[in-house]
Formats: structure tokens, C-alpha cells, sequence
């Protein structure tokens, strides 16, 4: 026991020293500097002020946001709520038409039906006309006021009217003002204001809204967006590869152009496009007015909310201790990391920690993570978090009466939940345990053992304590003909390691593999960790006799759609399941840092490549990082590129993609895209569905609802492996 703990050690030395051996593409270390990433707020409307229409949305030079509302102005107050503006009691009950911001200043201005104010400047401003002539106004930086009516405009300058300005057009869509200039749109041109009369500069067709950027302006259609130059040339072809194509309303500043639609809001700049709908980002996704404040922040508006996109500055690391904090405040249920579930959706305080059918498998994440940064950081806390969510991993062995077999889950008497046919009474009389105990299990019981045997265990009861737990499974699989045999004496469903089972599989099917690698992985673990021969005797006898080394090696591009296979009732082959990655990948760590030896170690070396291969579209940073710590192989950029894009909201939110017209999607082939890639890019992960690492990561669509949080160990795992394996410093 002792040679091999210090043969793992040195291994583990020098690939902190070294890098991981095999011609890894690492070049070094990537700096945890800050970085902007978008976050949601949603802000509440006042109790009492439910079923007010929101109808436009301004922001003042304090960065002030007001609203317009058929109630009136409505403001921002702290704890993101919007309420009636009562500060002006003079203006309190009075109902704008309008709402505008003088550019530069910043100033808010107010159109009411017989005049237009402003509190600035002592409250002097105040220029009155016949009621209901005016329905808009615009206020440019030398104090000139446009009023814009259904026939007729007018400019004032103070208090006093300058001219009274005949409309070009019947119908206009906005009034906007840059560099001192007023802008008229209406669905067929653009018009500015020059010398008190109304100038085209350009004519369009289907026009919807435009933008002015400088020397430039952008038109928005029903069918993309363009632009001009100042004196309405077009400088740059319609593009229509966007989101949504038909816009209502035009932003853009700093090298970013903004489009609202009726199918949620988003920016386009050089480094693509961000797309922001209901349900993370939006109330809704009927998205009528935006604007920006002075840091660069969007407030999005629909008829019923008020959403911001805040632009918040963040490191990894500070990610990584916000979702280690709140996985131990609200996901941890007996030392299991568990999704919680929102009894009211709306209610985000309603949580109830639920069994999984997995409890062992999604929790091996979460005690990784601290496995990993006990080997960074070698704090305390993250050592006693391992042993803390080990002990239920124990318990599930002697909680029921069958020897070395392992439960799902326990719960207490009387409180179990969802399907209860697995569920049978413990030996305690307070407790319930769960059944039909599956490979993912086995997985999640293997990859916990070893990271424990590498990391945490130090003293040699430490050592045995991880000892006596995985040779109690494997005695159980090795005696039981390598089965995982159930409370009613047969294998459960999934729990077979068995050759007639494994090699029941063709071998263009990918189970036929994965049950090989899982076997060998596991009695080479139960060796190193025991030294009983059997175990090393066993794993030869499986890899010669019946051909699982051989197994292992099949290559990925040879897995494809097989049918005539079922188990159990259960057609198989004819579908890609991602938990095959996730369990194949967990394992990898196991096979390749426990192998009996040099040459062994090189064949892995070859498969584990092999998968990752595939694997590369996806982006996935754990995928990356297992592969990187046994065979050398990364993909920096996807890794960082994930860490940084993983929402710190977990909320499984229902999100839809299919509708987008700037991805390019591709043909579900049962051959030549049996892994069903959705689109030719991976969208980033704050757009797509929020699901943990057994997920197809081009999902494109999901209903799920945002009653599930997840825990949060899908990010630690692969932020923790990425410090240790000084991929990111």
C-alpha cells in the first residue's frame, strides 16, 4: 500500500511540474483576469401597481430609470423595483405623453397634453401650446425642444417657439437627435431637420426603426438591418442573418448594435452576436422599447417588465466561491449534492431539496471539485467537504442488507418522492433506501474513491478507509458473475459488467466500449487501492479471454446507428445518450492514472484521444480536462471559453433556439450525425438550455420550466481541474 501511495504521488508531482505527458497542446497557463460577462435583472413592479402598461423606457445622466406608463412615470428604487415617481408632488398625478432625455445632459424631460418641463434649471423650462397638438418630443444638447405631432412639429428653444415645421408624411415610426440634429423615420424614409424644414437623406422600403452612430445610421427592416452614411448612401448590404429579422427598435454605441423584437432583444458587435429572451434574461419576450445607461448597460422593456442586461465585471475564481457557497447553503441533503426544486416558480425562497435517481453520480462532481482544490490550495474546509459527502457514499452500502451492494439514494420514513417501486424499507426503521442501482452509479463510486485515494486520504486509515469501500463493490460485481444483484436477488436494470451482456453489443455500438472500460477501470482501481490479486487476475482474464481490451480500442468513428438491439424491452442503438460521455469520461481519469503499467497506460492513452476527438465541438471544459490530465490532449480556448460563459444563475429556464435565423443548422443524419449536432457553431451556454454534463450540449430548445436549480458542481469540477492541472493560474 505504501509503494503504491508513493507511486502515485511522484506521477502526480511530475505532471504538476511537467504538464500531462503526450504531446498536450497546452502553451501555458491562462491568467484569471477579470472579465465582463452580462447578467439579468429583473425588476418588480410595486405591489399595488400591478396591471400598468409599460410603454418606454428612459435612462438619465445619474443613470436614473424612468418609465412611462399609462399610470404615469415610473422609477427605479433599490431592490431593482419600479414604482410611481412621487418626488414631484406637482407631478404626481399627472400622466405624460411623452418622456425624452436631452442628450449630452442627460436631463429628463417631460411632454404633458399643454406643455413640456423639465425639473433641471431650476424648473424655468416650462413651454405651453393649445392642448393635445403634441404626442413626442426630442431635446438636442443646445437646449432646443422638437415637438412632433400627428400633422404638424414644432421647435422651441427654452420657453419660446422657434417655428412651427409642416410634416413630410403622415405616419413616422421614431424621432430621434444626434450631434444637434433631429432625425425623422417614418416606413419609407429617413428625414433630418435642417434649417426649420424636414430633409429626406434616404428612402427605403419596409423600414422599422434606425439608429444613429455617429457618421453613420442604421435602418432596421422587416428583413434585417443596414446603413448609411450621413447623407443617406448605403455603405454596408442588408444583413438578415440575425436572431430575429424583423426589428422594432435600433441602439447602437461603442461598436454595438442593438435590436429589439418581438421574440427577445440582442447585440450584434465583432465578436458575434449575444441574444437575450425569456425566460433568463426577460419577463417576456415582446420587447417594445430599450435603452442604455452610461456604463454601457441595457434596460430592456416590455409591455408587463422592465429587464436589465448589467455588464458585470468577474473572475472564475469569484464565480467559483459564489457556487461553492450557495451549493452549501441550499443543495447539500445528507452530504448529497442535489438539485433543488422550486415549489412555486415564482417564489425563489420555496426550495426542496429532492432525491435523485443519481445521488451518487451528480454528487462525485461536487466531491471532485474539493478533492481538486484541496490539491490547489490544501485548505481545510475542502478536505473536510470530501469526507462530509463520503459518508452517504458509505451509508448507501450499509443501509440495506445486501453485501457490497450499493443504493441509489435513502431518504427518511414517510418522505420519499417520485417513483417509489425501487424504494424499500432500510434496516433502520426511520429510513428508506432506493434500488436498481445503475453504471452510473459505478461510475460516480469509482472516479470518487480514486480523486479521495490521490488527494484527501493521507494516513494509512485514510487510505484503508477508501480501501474497504471500493472492495466492497468490486467483491460484490467479481462474486456475483459482474452483476450488480438487487434486493429481489436479480441484476438491476443496468448494473451488468457481464461478457455475455457487454459483447451482446455490436460493435459499432458505443455500450459494448464503455461496459468494457468501466469493468477494467474498476478492478484496476479495487487492486491498486487493496493489492488482493484477484482483482488484477480478473481484469486480464476480462481484457484476454473476452476481448474488453479489445473492446476499449473500437474507435469513436465506428459507433453509428444499429438497430435490432433491445434490452430488456428497450430498443438501444439507435439514439447518441451524452450520459455515455459523461460516464466514459469520469472513468478515463480512473483508467489511466490506475493502469498496471506503462504500455497498458499508452493504449488508453490512444482511446481516451480517440473520444475526445469527437468530443471537440461540444466545447465541454470537463471533457478537455479529463483528457488533458491523462493524455495530454486540450483545448485551452473551449475550456476558458466555458468556465467564462457558465451561467452563476443556475436556474433551469425554458429557452428557445430553433427559430433563429444567424445559426446554421445541420441535418439530423442517423449516420453521419448520430450525436445529433444541432447547429455548425456551439451557441454560448447562457443562451441554451442549463443542464449538467450527461446533456447533449447542442440543444437547442428546452420547455423544462424554471422550477429546477441546479447545484452548481457542473462548473466547480472543471474550474478546480483546470487549477490544478495549471491550465488556469
Amino acid at each position: 500500500m505504501k509503494i503504491y501511495s508513493v507511486l502515485i504521488t511522484i506521477s502526480l508531482l511530475v505532471l504538476l511540474a511537467c504538464g500531462p505527458t503526450g504531446g498536450g497542446r497546452l502553451k501555458g497557463s491562462v491568467k484569471d483576469e477579470p472579465y465582463v460577462t452580462p447578467v439579468s435583472v429583473k425588476y418588480r413592479v410595486s405591489p399595488g401597481w400591478d396591471g400598468t402598461e409599460l410603454k418606454k423606457v428612459v435612462v438619465n445622466g445619474d443613470n436614473s430609470v424612468f418609465v412611462l406608463t399609462d399610470k404615469g412615470v415610473f422609477r427605479d428604487f433599490p431592490g431593482e423595483i419600479i414604482s410611481k415617481d412621487l418626488m414631484y408632488s406637482s407631478l404626481a398625478d399627472k400622466i405624460p405623453m411623452d418622456i425624452s432625455i436631452q442628450e449630452e445632459t442627460g436631463y429628463l424631460y417631460y411632454l404633458y397634453a399643454d406643455r413640456f418641463l423639465t425639473n433641471m434649471h431650476a424648473g424655468n423650462i416650462c413651454g405651453q401650446f393649445p392642448e393635445n397638438q403634441y404626442i413626442r418630443l426630442a431635446v438636442n444638447k443646445s437646449g432646443e425642444v422638437l415637438l412632433l405631432g400627428d400633422r404638424t412639429s414644432a421647435v422651441y428653444r427654452g420657453n419660446n417657439k422657434l417655428s412651427d415645421i409642416k410634416l413630410p408624411e403622415d405616419r413616422f415610426i421614431d424621432l430621434q437627435v444626434e450631434a444637434g440634429k433631429f432625425y425623422l423615420l417614418s416606413p419609407t424614409s429617413v428625414y433630418r431637420l435642417d434649417n426649420c424644414q424636414w430633409s429626406r437623406i434616404h428612402r427605403g422600403e419596409g423600414i422599422t426603426a434606425m439608429a444613429l452612430a455617429g457618421d453613420r445610421i442604421v435602418i432596421g427592416t422587416v428583413d434585417g438591418y443596414y446603413e448609411t452614411d450621413e447623407k443617406g448612401t448605403v455603405i454596408s448590404e442588408k444583413n438578415n442573418r440575425l436572431p430575429v429579422p424583423e426589428i422594432r427598435k435600433l441602439l447602437s454605441a461603442n461598436g454595438r448594435h442593438w435590436f429589439a423584437t418581438d421574440f427577445g432583444a440582442y447585440y450584434k458587435d465583432r465578436e458575434g452576436i449575444r441574444y437575450f429572451t425569456e425566460e433568463r434574461w426577460l419577463d417576456q419576450n415582446n420587447v417594445i422599447d430599450m435603452t442604455l445607461d452610461r456604463s454601457g448597460n441595457a434596460y430592456l422593456l416590455t409591455p408587463t417588465g422592465l429587464n436589465k442586461i448589467h455588464f458585470k465585471e468577474e473572475t472564475l475564481a469569484g464565480k467559483a466561491t459564489y457556487l461553492q457557497d450557495n451549493l452549501r447553503k441550499y443543495h447539500l441533503r445528507f452530504g448529497f449534492s442535489a438539485e433543488a426544486r422550486l415549489l412555486d416558480p415564482e417564489d425563489p425562497t420555496s426550495i426542496r431539496l429532492e432525491d435523485n435517481d443519481n445521488d451518487g453520480l451528480w454528487t462525485s462532481f461536487y466531491l471532485g471539485s474539493q478533492a481538486f482544490r484541496y490539491a490547489v490550495t490544501k485548505e481545510k474546509a475542502a478536505k473536510q467537504y470530501v469526507w462530509e459527502s463520503f459518508e452517504p457514499y458509505e451509508r448507501l452500502l450499509v443501509i440495506h442488507p445486501i453485501t457490497g451492494f450499493s443504493g441509489r439514494t435513502f431518504e427518511r420514513t414517510g418522505y420519499i418522492a417520485g417513483d417509489t417501486i425501487p424504494w424499500r424499507p432500510a434496516i433502520d426503521p426511520d429510513w428508506w433506501w432506493k434500488g436498481t442501482t445503475s453504471t452510473d452509479e459505478f461510475v460516480g463510486y469509482i472516479f470518487v474513491a480514486s480523486v479521495i485515494d490521490q488527494f484527501i486520504a493521507e494516513t494509512p486509515e485514510e487510505k484503508q478507509r477508501v480501501a474497504d469501500y471500493i472492495d466492497a463493490i468490486m467483491t460484490h460485481i467479481v462474486s456475483n458473475d459482474y452483476y450488480f444483484i438487487d434486493y429481489d436477488g436479480q441484476p438491476t436494470l443496468w448494473g451488468r459488467w457481464n461478457p455475455a451482456y457487454v459483447n451482446s453489443f455490436a460493435e459499432t455500438q458505443f455500450d459494448r466500449r464503455l461496459n468494457s472500460t468501466l469493468t477494467i477501470a474498476g478492478l484496476q482501481l479495487a487492486y491498486r487501492l487493496t493489492g488482493k490479486e484477484i482483482y488484477k487476475t480478473e481484469a486480464y482474464r476480462m481484457m484476454e479471454d473476452h476481448g474488453y481490451l479489445e473492446n476499449m480500442k473500437i474507435p469513436m468513428k465506428n459507433i453509428r446507428f444499429t438497430s435490432g438491439f433491445q434490452h430488456q424491452g428497450i430498443t438501444m442503438g439507435q439514439d447518441w445518450n451524452h450520459s455515455d460521455d459523461e460516464m466514459a469520461f469520469l472513468t478515463y481519469w480512473v483508467l489511466y492514472h490506475y493502469a498496471f503499467d506503462d504500455t497498458l497506460r499508452d493504449e488508453y492513452k490512444k482511446m481516451i484521444n480517440d473520444h475526445w476527438e469527437i468530443e471537440k465541438p461540444e466545447r465541454n471544459a470537463l471533457w478537455n480536462l479529463l483528457t488533458y490530465g491523462t493524455s495530454g490532449e486540450i483545448d485551452q480556448k473551449s475550456v476558458i471559453w466555458y468556465l467564462r460563459e457558465f451561467p452563476a444563475d443556475t436556474r433551469r429556464y425554458a429557452v428557445q433556439n430553433s427559430h433563429r435565423k444567424d445559426v446554421e443548422f445541420l441535418p439530423k443524419d442517423s449516420i453521419g450525425n448520430f450525436r445529433e449536432q444541432s447547429s455548425r457553431e456551439l451557441l454560448p451556454k447562457g443562451e441554451r438550455p442549463m443542464n449538467r454534463h450527461n446533456a447533449n450540449e447542442f440543444q437547442l430548445d428546452s420547455d423544462r420550466g424554471s422550477n429546477r436549480i441546479l447545484a452548481g458542481d457542473e462548473y466547480l469540477l472543471p474550474y478546480w481541474m483546470a487549477r490544478y492541472l495549471r491550465v488556469l493560474e
